[in-house]
């Protein structure tokens, strides 16, 4: 039998666990949401329909889809509530699906000191974007009280990939790394997030859940950038202290610092990484 994907939104993750796909199941549709109008296209040689859904109006001719779906992944950011719950979320209950994936983010645990976090960690956001993802992923679970099994919340950390990573900005300037004292966060690239994906909806007799997704080896901002520069020879940065730093989103970024665990998908899902570690993964982007 042919499997039907939604996605809700159509970012950096969802087109690459779909490369993830095609490489390996030819025998698949998928459809999506974006904000733009309706319009049918495809991708890696796949047909798919993209509806329009802003988040307040959608084309009601994705319905249907969505009803014969059996795997539907989500990465829209949720506002004051999540979206596609206020929406359709009498369409979610269909015979069809068979798993649903929610991305959601780490800034759900706020800030630790610096001192790790797992799935189990006290939640406790600090910015609006940490409370609107800990009030989504409540929704979630709510309304999937009856059905655990079907629904997993993905806490992805600091997303990195080809097009958006240290080495692109610094070489786009400035040469700087910010400076904050004991600061950590931690990182995933985005191909490990598109193998967990493919491994969650793969594997049978799985319970639902939350997971974090993230690297092993978490760090500061200016270690980081400071490993970037050197690849790319680049010797001399400015240090800038985190407290100049303009823009609610990098401000709220600095405020939490801690190290996340990925301990329950090496050990539920049997994940190896293929970006252990920031040095890996970005060291990969120049040889």
């Amino acid at each position: 039998m042919q499997d039907k994907y939604f996605f809700f939104g159509f970012g950096q993750v969802a087109k690459y666990f779909l490369d993830n796909l095609i490489k390996k199941k030819k025998n698949f549709t998928f459809n999506i949401t974006k904000t733009a109008k309706s319009f049918k296209k495809s991708f890696k040689g796949k047909k798919y329909s993209s509806f329009h859904f802003d988040g307040k109006k959608f084309d009601k001719k994705m319905i249907k889809f969505l009803k014969l779906s059996n795997y539907i992944i989500i990465s829209i950011p949720p506002r004051k509530g999540d979206p596609v719950i206020k929406h359709f979320k009498n369409h979610l209950n269909s015979t069809n699906l068979k798993k649903i994936i929610y991305l959601s983010a780490t800034s759900v645990y706020g800030d630790h000191d610096g001192k790790w976090v797992n799935e189990k960690s006290k939640l406790k956001p600090t910015s609006k974007f940490g409370k609107r993802r800990l009030k989504a992923e409540q929704e979630w679970q709510k309304l999937f009280k009856n059905d655990k099994k079907k629904l997993f919340i993905l806490r992805l950390s600091g997303i990195y990939s080809k097009e958006t990573n240290p080495i692109k900005r610094l070489k786009a300037g400035p040469k700087i790394y910010i400076n904050k004292k004991n600061h950590f966060f931690s990182r995933i690239r985005v191909e490990d997030i598109a193998r967990v994906i493919l491994k969650i909806l793969k594997k049978k007799n799985l319970d639902g859940g939350v997971f974090n997704v993230s690297d092993d080896l978490p760090a500061s901002s200016e270690t980081v950038t400071k490993y970037a520069a050197k690849l790319i020879k680049i010797s001399s940065l400015k240090s800038v202290s985190y407290k100049n730093l303009k823009g609610e989103m990098i401000k709220n970024f600095y405020k939490d610092s801690k190290k996340v665990r990925n301990s329950k998908i090496k050990k539920v899902l049997k994940i190896n990484l293929k970006y252990p570690s920031y040095k890996k993964g970005l060291r990969d982007f120049i040889y």
